[in-house]
């Protein structure tokens, strides 16, 4: 089998060329990174540890990013605390309990001068089927996501008696 010369050199010239046609086909298709434009609104990816009763949630577009941090929960209610790595003009957000519902979108309170750090106590979702509805603005340039929103609950595998 391997007398044949011409199969030698298919079989050392087949493993280049798919690399070739692989990395020139990602770069011809490929969408070119670009700076956000003023005016244009921006869909924010959440991030795996929105899914989990992990007490955080992760937004992020490219170098735009949030930070969801669940504070509090009570019964009735659950204060979320919000840090972005930009200046925010505003931001507002809505919990519902469905994909398919519409609410009204309520405006975070700005903690910090510097339009990075904002907070806001909205009503506890009553059913693991409750999405977060977010949209910011920043630099006159509109991001916005959603999500589910069970990571307002925050759980770990340990109890308190097995860290002792």
């Amino acid at each position: 089998m391997f007398k044949n010369k011409h199969l030698i050199i298919a079989l050392l010239i087949a493993p280049i060329l798919s690399l070739i046609a692989y990395f020139g086909t990602d770069m011809a298709l490929s969408e070119k990174p670009h700076a956000a434009k003023e005016g244009e609104s921006y869909k924010l990816a959440a991030k795996s540890n929105c899914r989990y009763t992990s007490g955080l949630c992760d937004f992020e577009n490219g170098d735009f990013k949030m930070k969801f941090r669940s504070e509090k929960l009570t019964a009735d209610s659950v204060e979320l605390s919000l840090k972005s790595v930009y200046p925010l003009e505003g931001i507002k957000v809505s919990l519902v309990e469905n994909q398919e519902q519409n609410a009204q979108p309520i405006d975070m309170i700005r903690a910090d001068q510097a339009g990075e750090n904002w907070y806001i106590t909205l009503p506890k979702p009553t059913s693991e089927e409750g999405w977060l509805r977010v949209a910011a603005q920043s630099d006159g340039t509109l991001y916005y996501g959603e999500t589910q929103a069970v990571f307002v609950k925050y759980e770990t595998l340990f109890t308190e008696e097995e860290s002792n």
